[in-house]
């Protein structure tokens, strides 16, 4: 490769998860189920929530678009992820790994804002729950999940623009097993002063922001859920927002772990666990979490399963 001049750079290798022959196989039968109940638990909530009249609130509307993004963001990483379980080159060429950057900023980016808003929602539904139904209407939802995903697709757009703007001179194997910021970064032999900045600058103020919207939001919440008097009441008023808050410790904690934080602090080993975590293991955790901790999608699974072939 030319020094300098990143255009020659056609593909990217992936050095994978794992360079010991002997832990592939084993790592692509975990992977491949962990996938599997991705898809379904995902795909079925999505769907589960679209057919079921019960279920067409302005929380589970929310929850629906919360299962799309974890299907799309999970399904940018983890085909290719199991592929390169099975075959010696990990190749991936120099648009695809644009492609699958941009979309997994885009997705990773959704998700987080939607946890904020649904934090929101939780929010107007304890607080103020007379007014739930005017002040969540159907526009301002519409209107909240326009602007999440349209967040994530400009933050993209810049993010993968400045990153392959970046001449990658010295090599073309990726230590990581997708094409991520910070291992493209570290590959780069441009100075990636300004990348670091404007990473920092996007991430720090989306990952900030929404753990800065759902703090304030519990806030108020476990402020009113205390003025309630009746221990069942509180019971039932904080069992509503459980599978929320664990979704987003999970999501935000490897979240901020990985982006806020210098590259000299930088361990690829560490990275690439927590990143199998956040990329596969939470999308498939989220539809279980809500479909075991919540009566109403208990109710409609089972309605759904016993109703009879002939009516689907």
């Amino acid at each position: 490769m030319e020094e300098g001049n990143h255009s020659v750079v056609t593909e990217f290798i992936l050095s994978g998860l794992t360079d010991y022959t002997e832990l592939q196989v084993p790592l692509f039968g975990v992977c491949l189920l962990i996938y599997v109940i991705n898809l379904v638990g995902n795909a079925g909530m999505f769907l589960l929530i679209m057919v079921d009249p019960r279920l067409h609130t302005p929380m589970y509307f929310f929850l629906r678009n919360l299962s799309f993004c974890d299907l799309c963001y999970s399904s940018i990483i983890a085909p290719k992820m199991l592929l390169n379980f099975l075959v010696k080159r990990k190749s991936i060429s120099y648009s695809a790994c644009a492609m699958q950057m941009y979309l997994f900023i885009t997705f990773g980016d959704a998700e987080c804002l939607l946890l904020a808003v649904m934090a929101y929602d939780r929010y107007v539904a304890i607080c103020n729950p007379l007014l739930y139904t005017v002040t969540m209407s159907r526009q301002l939802c519409n209107q909240l999940v326009v602007v999440v995903y349209a967040v994530g697709l400009v933050d993209a757009l810049i993010q993968t623009c400045f990153t392959f703007q970046l001449s990658f001179c010295r090599s073309n194997i990726i230590n990581h097993f997708f094409c991520d910021l910070p291992p493209l970064l570290a590959l780069s032999c441009s100075d990636t002063h300004i990348n670091e900045i404007v990473m920092f600058a996007f991430i720090g103020c989306i990952l900030v922001g929404s753990v800065g919207i759902v703090l304030l939001s519990y806030i108020y919440i476990i402020s009113t859920i205390l003025q309630i008097r009746s221990a069942e009441g509180r019971r039932r008023a904080f069992s509503t927002c459980t599978c929320h808050l664990i979704a987003v410790v999970m999501f935000h904690g490897t979240q901020l772990f990985m982006y806020l934080r210098p590259t000299s602090s930088y361990s690829m080993e560490t990275d690439k666990i927590v990143s199998v975590f956040y990329t596969v293991v939470i999308p498939m955790l989220n539809p279980i979490i809500y479909s075991l901790r919540n009566k109403e999608v208990k109710e409609a699974l089972r309605k759904a399963m016993n109703k009879p072939l002939i009516n689907l």
